[in-house]
């Protein structure tokens, strides 16, 4: 691999990411990310995006921090496709030659961004939980590494940009910004060969009402709820506490949650003041994803279990005789 002369490469880009004209959370996310590490070394900002139809999203970029925007507007660029995507910001990447890149851990970010790093000759840190630039003014990516025991910090020193992809709900958006920046619209200059593939249809899964990151309460089950019939209780008491339902790997397998209200090191990062565990082990790779909460409380039956080491409260039982109980109080309370 080509060693890059990294003193050409200027500024952070982050990509844009939006669905149907409708903004991605997790870009504003990552512009926040950006601001932050330019406070410790100093380089414009720009917002990379690609759509049809999406310059009000353009427009709405500098005050979440974008000192600049690319954008390019085309209709086959609707809906995200590999071949056409890849090809644009990638001969933008060698054109311009950015510092760092970073891109939302989400579908189409985790797609995009390996495809862009191959074909401009560098590497790329998947699925970052934390992001920091060191005193020699490199990008610190920390990443969950063998199995998620424990958290390793990736430099890219001879290589530019410094790219990588980073889980949603790590950072927090920032609030808007009295801000004007510039707004650069480039042409698309796509080939035929760019547009073999084709969307044909598309589906959308119901989310859950309240989105977990966001939310101020968190109940999350885990394989310790042992079937479909008994996930009810975790849902009751969500709702009870009006909170989000959240969940680990098993119960996404078995079809209890959607994708979108996985917990951990593969699924949200999430912020609560109150997250409560039931029948969750506690394993790194999903506590991962909970060690901001405020508050942590967990039932489990095993005294064992790992989760009681980032529980601020543990209750040794099984959930099945506590959480019923629970919630009839929490609703005496309402129904007094």
């Amino acid at each position: 691999m080509k060693t890059s002369n990294t003193q050409d490469y200027r500024g952070i880009w982050v990509f844009i990411e939006q669905e149907e004209g409708c903004l991605s959370e997790v870009s504003l996310e990552l512009l926040t990310a950006a601001r932050c590490l330019s406070e410790k070394k100093a380089m414009e900002i720009c917002g990379v995006l690609l759509g049809d139809g999406v310059e009000e999203i353009a427009e709405s970029l500098p005050g979440y921090g974008a000192d600049r925007v690319i954008l390019a507007d085309h209709p086959e660029l609707k809906r995200y496709l590999p071949l056409p995507y890849t090809k644009i910001i990638s001969r933008l990447v060698l054109e311009r030659k950015p510092d760092i890149f970073l891109l939302p851990a989400t579908c189409v970010g985790s797609d995009l961004a390996p495809r862009v790093a191959a074909r401009v000759n560098t590497g790329l840190s998947a699925h970052c939980t934390n992001l920091d630039i060191n005193d020699q003014g490199e990008l610190m990516q920390v990443v969950p590494a063998f199995g998620g025991k424990v958290m390793a910090t990736i430099l890219c020193p001879k290589h530019r940009p410094q790219m990588a992809t980073v889980r949603p709900g790590v950072f927090r958006k920032g609030d808007r910004l009295e801000k004007k920046g510039k707004i650069e619209r480039i042409p698309v200059g796509l080939a035929p060969e760019d547009l073999e593939q084709r969307v044909l249809d598309v589906h959308y899964e119901k989310k859950a009402a309240q989105a977990i990151e966001e939310a101020e309460i968190v109940v999350a089950g885990g394989a310790g709820i042992g079937s479909g019939d008994d996930w009810k209780w975790v849902e009751k008491l969500a709702q009870a506490l009006n909170g989000a339902v959240g969940g680990t790997r098993p119960p996404l397998d078995e079809g209890w949650i959607h994708e979108d209200q996985m917990i951990g090191q593969s699924g949200k990062t999430i912020r609560p003041k109150l997250y409560i565990g039931i029948g969750i082990s506690g394993v790194i790779q999903h506590t991962v994803g909970i060690q901001d909460a405020k508050t942590i409380i967990a039932v489990n039956n095993d005294p064992k279990a790992a989760i009681f080491e980032t529980a601020d409260l543990g209750v040794v039982a099984d959930y099945r005789k506590i959480v019923p109980l629970l919630i009839e109080e929490l609703r005496k309370k309402e129904n007094p």
